[in-house]
């Protein structure tokens, strides 16, 4: 997932008829769409925060973040997890295939692994190492928390254990959890408001992960979204100051189901250093899921045809592109890809989440992709539903004018050959609609929708052999009108699906 190294404003456009104009900055949007979901029609343009530009000549990828895990890990205090997890995967078929066998005290560790772990590393790549999910320019900024019984942890990607928590409850507990939290700082204060929406997308990435794992383990869970007492959840983890972080998302495993409060509650308010991220967390608290815990139903799609692949090697291919050399981006190669393609894709993608509200989100959203080369599909710009490819519109191009708007241009140092994909996916709502049926909660919601939503498309790309980026840098306003959405839809997240033009080594990091 990537966004711009520095914003790139919106060309100036006699229609500004949305309710955001269509000059406001690139990041500012997501502010100023979440004011008009809450009612303010035409709402102003949040102030440049002082030193929000990165130094010249440096890209935000350099920048510091915090540290990959909690700062309060106890690496004195590990519990390494049982080796095996990559032969499991190698011996179970994609899609349909289950691992059996695992006994039960193994099969968490082993969904852990298998959804998060460390898959490879690429000498030549910039970025952090690969595991089997995307993120916001591999920074992860989720972490993975686990409460078994009462004893509190830190799942470590690199060591495969499980660390303990300096300041995390000693307090009993019958429940078995996973829960997925967000840290806001993983990400450098460049990114503004988008500190907030990417962290969340990928808490919607991170759920699917982990419930694909639950399912392949035959693991039995619940989903339970942020509500009353959620933010007791981060202090419970010795997670400080809680501002740093999103409020929890938690699975479920065992343990019976705490009664939900009166009214929403998140505790008194929170002292935030700047006012950017004071936007952030107001956002991110502002969300009151109320409903039950919901059965993790299937986030595996039924019926999706046998690929001939295991599951460790779609794991293994799942990529967001590649570039030679240290470079950033990525450069794809024009290729035919046969039309099954589309369909996989759309089983993937409109598979939906556990649970009454984020159903209610995705059946708000609506998918468009814009195709070029797929058998049996004319270039164009279609509307993406369960029943069928509707064209909005055709015609060769739309990739190459899409280019034009992308903010992370072609450079020296820069690959973006987003001319070259076979399809573009675009994901969008209607803030102020959606926000009518779910409330305060509509912005998350829409959020953990499609990081759900986008998780199963890279996993369906990987078994074609076409990489797939998810991506919030183009320009919103251009890119409505090329594909024929009103002005009162928000774009929340885009894919670039194509086939890499480089390879290189790959180290393998599977266990």
């Amino acid at each position: 997932m990537n966004v711009p190294d520095a914003p790139v404003p919106d060309a100036p456009a006699a229609d500004r008829a949305g309710p955001v104009p269509e000059d406001a900055d690139t990041m500012a949007r997501d502010r100023m769409w979440y004011l008009f979901a809450a009612g303010a029609d035409r709402p102003a343009v949040p102030p440049m925060p002082p030193g929000a530009e990165p130094p010249p000549g440096v890209p935000v990828s350099a920048l510091p973040v915090a540290p990959r895990l909690p700062d309060t890990a106890r690496h004195d205090d590990l519990t390494v997890l049982p080796p095996g997890t990559v032969d499991l995967l190698e011996d179970t078929p994609f899609p349909a295939g289950r691992i059996t066998g695992v006994p039960e005290d193994q099969a968490l560790a082993h969904a852990l692994v298998a959804a998060f772990g460390v898959q490879r590393r690429e000498p030549e790549n910039p970025f952090n190492d690969h595991r089997g999910y995307a993120s916001v320019r591999s920074k992860f900024p989720v972490q993975i928390l686990v409460n078994d019984r009462g004893r509190r942890r830190v799942f470590d990607p690199y060591r495969r254990a499980l660390a303990g928590l300096a300041g995390a409850s000693s307090e009993p507990s019958a429940a078995r959890e996973v829960l997925l939290t967000g840290r806001f700082t993983r990400l450098p204060a460049t990114y503004r408001w988008y500190r907030g929406s990417l962290v969340q997308l990928e808490l919607g990435i991170a759920l699917r992960a982990v419930c694909v794992a639950l399912q392949l383990l035959g693991i039995p869970a619940r989903v339970r979204l942020p509500g009353p007492g959620a933010r007791e959840r981060l202090a419970e983890f010795g997670l400080t100051p809680s501002w740093e972080w999103t409020l929890p998302v938690v699975i479920e495993l065992a343990g019976e189901v705490p009664p939900v409060a009166a009214g929403p509650d998140h505790g008194p308010a929170e002292a935030v250093p700047d006012p950017v991220m004071a936007d952030v967390v107001e956002m991110n608290r502002a969300q009151r899921f109320t409903t039950a815990a919901a059965a993790v139903g299937t986030a595996i799609p039924p019926g999706t045809p046998d690929t001939g692949l295991s599951w460790a090697e779609v794991l293994w291919r799942r990529t967001s592109g590649r570039m030679p050399r240290g470079l950033f981006g990525n450069n794809a190669r024009p290729r035919t890809v046969p039309g099954g393609v589309l369909d996989t894709a759309r089983d993937w993608l409109l598979t939906p989440p556990p649970g009454a509200e984020l159903r209610a989100a995705a059946g708000a959203l609506r998918v468009t992709a814009v195709t070029q080369s797929v058998t049996g599909h004319p270039d164009g710009v279609y509307e993406v539903t369960s029943a069928a490819y509707s064209p909005r519109a055709t015609g060769p191009g739309v990739p190459a004018r899409l280019e034009e708007i992308y903010g992370y241009p072609l450079a020296p140092g820069n690959g973006c050959d987003v001319r070259h994909a076979s399809v573009l996916w675009f994901l969008s709502f209607r803030p102020r609609e959606l926000a009518g049926h779910l409330g305060t909660s509509a912005w998350t919601a829409a959020q953990y929708t499609c990081g759900w939503a986008v998780h199963g498309l890279t996993l369906a790309a990987a078994t074609a052999g076409l990489y797939a980026r998810p991506v919030r840098a183009f320009r919103e306003a251009p890119a409505r009108r090329i594909l024929g959405l009103p002005s009162d839809e928000m774009v929340v997240l885009a894919v670039i699906s194509g086939t890499s033009r480089f390879s290189g080594p790959l180290l393998d990091l599977r266990q």
